[in-house]
């Protein structure tokens, strides 16, 4: 028996033997032995367990009997495996595909795991057995076991056996998968790979970076310790020439969800952005952003720094945190400032959007550069503006005030600072009860943003989606539906500026959902056949055209030739692009 087992067992060779080169082991107590080995021998199909030659081994060590064990191992024998595998025959011959087999068996055997789990007997696997299992390393070659191991890693955080198991993942290249698992977390080795991965999927600017933004900032976010080696490595990254200004737009995302998740991460993001140096500004800022509040006092002590002959880096006052609040403090309306503070505040806004630093190159003695050709032209436009919005004006008067509007439009900052005061007034629960006019003058303003400002179409998009899905049950049904009808005016506008895919996309999801009327899916069709012409990209083609194509959506659309733009489209389409 010893001799077949030496040359037949596998990774448990060196499981429980405790041999050396002067022989064999002391087995302690015999009838010890000989009653656990008996009694695991009494469980059911215990013949089949891995450590069973290791059992067998100790129980003649200590003298047991052959024919008892024999005896024991085949009463016990349930062939619970053997029958599963019978039954899984079974339904391959009665006409059920490998496939679909294959995974009842598999999502059968996942649940039974997830329920039945311990982490203190899977960490005996190392801690008394000391070797990795042949079993362990085939399964992590499976998405299915891969995604159980992700599951049970995330419910217990602190077992040996699942934390070992995601380190063989991240070696075996599955790295990109762990992104969400704050277990990845508790080894640096696995985190830095995981990071590394996730930094680079982001520098190639994924679709959708809002979701790659969440899942690296929840893995970030895990700890101080993986908060502060993550910033420290941005940082660093974020000083090379290439790519360095979107690796430091990551780590202000990542900054803004951590301060979401009410992590107070002020002091890091003062320590590594050299802030330091400048204790003045350095003190007054901290104040702020910890509390998440301006206060005349400290935007005084601001003012003054950067009024000065010898300014502190604009990179300080350029953290999103605090020009979020400036925006709000000087464009929300109904927000009163001090008439002494209040050019302070425009000042500051002004600084940070517009002034221009050059640093001098490595070597070169001379002191930084400082550019402020824009800053009075922006301090004029943020301060008119700015006071335009602080008061609370219906549509009708703001009419008088539209010249003046549309003229400093084009300033970044400034349609920065419209768009919040056109958010903080239209979403107003009364907003559209009291609007008289076909199209607001508020939402008007918005089709200016997007012919001026492309960056600000995802913001603009979004606050569209937020009033198309909003319920409006104080309005008659045909009041609302005309509501709608104005917003899809404004999407198709915002489409005609360059924002295609994503209005596309949306547009879809709304048909296919079966929650959007279609009279309004077909008004939306209708608008963009008006407003499109060929060339077309592939991708618009394959989102655009099963609308199209639809006989409930374009059916009454459509005339007897092929003359008509549903006809016109479809032909062109099936001319030029393969569709699926």
């Amino acid at each position: 028996m010893d001799d077949d087992y030496d040359e037949d067992r596998g990774w448990d060779q060196d499981m429980g033997d405790g041999e050396s080169d002067g022989g064999e082991e002391p087995i302690g107590d015999p009838q010890e032995v000989l009653g656990e080995c008996l009694e695991k021998f009494s469980t059911p199909d215990y013949i089949m367990e891995p450590g069973i030659f290791a059992q067998l081994k100790r129980y003649f060590q200590a003298g047991g009997n052959p024919e008892q064990v024999i005896e024991l191992l085949s009463q016990n024998y349930k062939a619970v495996a053997q029958t599963a595998n019978l039954v899984a025959e079974w339904l391959i011959l009665g006409g059920v595909k490998v496939t679909e087999v294959q995974a009842m068996v598999e999502n059968h055997l996942k649940e039974m795991i997830l329920k039945n789990f311990d982490p203190k007997k899977a960490d005996t696997i190392f801690t008394e057995e000391g070797d990795t299992p042949a079993w362990l390393t085939e399964m992590i070659e499976h998405p299915t076991w891969r995604s159980l191991i992700y599951r049970l890693a995330e419910e217990y955080p602190d077992c040996l056996m699942l934390n070992f198991t995601i380190k063989l993942i991240s070696d075996a290249g599955f790295q990109a998968e762990i992104t969400s698992i704050s277990t990845a977390a508790q080894q640096i080795e696995v985190f830095t790979r995981v990071l590394k991965t996730a930094i680079a999927n982001f520098l190639q600017g994924p679709e959708d970076w809002n979701k790659s933004v969440r899942e690296v900032a929840k893995m970030v976010c895990h700890g101080q310790h993986t908060y502060v080696y993550s910033q420290v490595l941005l940082a660093v990254l974020s000083q090379d020439a290439k790519g360095g200004a979107v690796v430091k737009r990551l780590s202000q995302e990542i900054v803004k969800c951590a301060q979401e998740s009410q992590h107070d991460v002020t002091p890091i993001t003062m320590a590594l952005n050299g802030a330091a140096g400048y204790p003045q500004a350095c003190q007054a800022l901290t104040s702020m952003l910890s509390r998440n509040a301006l206060n005349p006092a400290d935007i005084s002590v601001l003012f003054r720094n950067y009024s000065a002959l010898d300014p502190p880096p604009i990179d300080l006052i350029r953290t999103p945190q605090f020009l979020e609040l400036l925006v709000d403090a000087l464009f929300k309306p109904g927000v009163k400032l001090n008439v002494e503070h209040r050019p302070k505040y425009v000042y500051l806004l002004a600084y940070a959007s517009s002034v221009c630093e050059t640093w001098p190159k490595k070597g070169v003695a001379s002191s930084k550069l400082v550019n402020k050709e824009e800053l009075k032209p922006t301090e004029k436009a943020v301060d008119k503006v700015s006071t335009i919005c602080s008061t609370n004006k219906g549509s009708t008067e703001l009419i008088v005030e539209l010249v003046t509007l549309y003229e400093y439009i084009k300033v970044p900052v400034v349609s920065v600072g419209v768009v919040r005061w056109v958010e903080f007034t239209v979403l107003e629960s009364t907003y559209f009860q009291l609007c008289v006019e076909s199209t607001p003058t508020h939402l008007a303003l918005l089709d200016e943003v997007a012919a001026c400002h492309p960056l600000l179409h995802p913001r603009l998009l979004n606050l569209l989606i937020t009033l198309f899905e909003s319920k409006q049950d104080a309005l008659e049904i045909l009041v609302q539906l005309e509501l709608r009808k104005m917003l899809l005016d404004r999407m198709v506008t915002l489409l005609c500026r360059g924002c295609v895919v994503p209005v596309m996309k949306y547009l879809k999801q709304c048909w296919i959902s079966g929650e959007t009327d279609i009279s309004l899916i077909r008004y939306f069709v209708m608008e963009v056949l008006e407003a499109i012409a060929p060339p077309y990209t592939n991708e618009f083609v394959q989102l655009f055209l099963p609308m199209v194509e639809n006989e409930e959506i374009t059916g009454s659309m459509r005339g007897d030739g092929d003359n008509d733009p549903v006809s016109e489209f479809i032909v062109h389409c099936k001319a030029h692009f393969t569709t699926v």
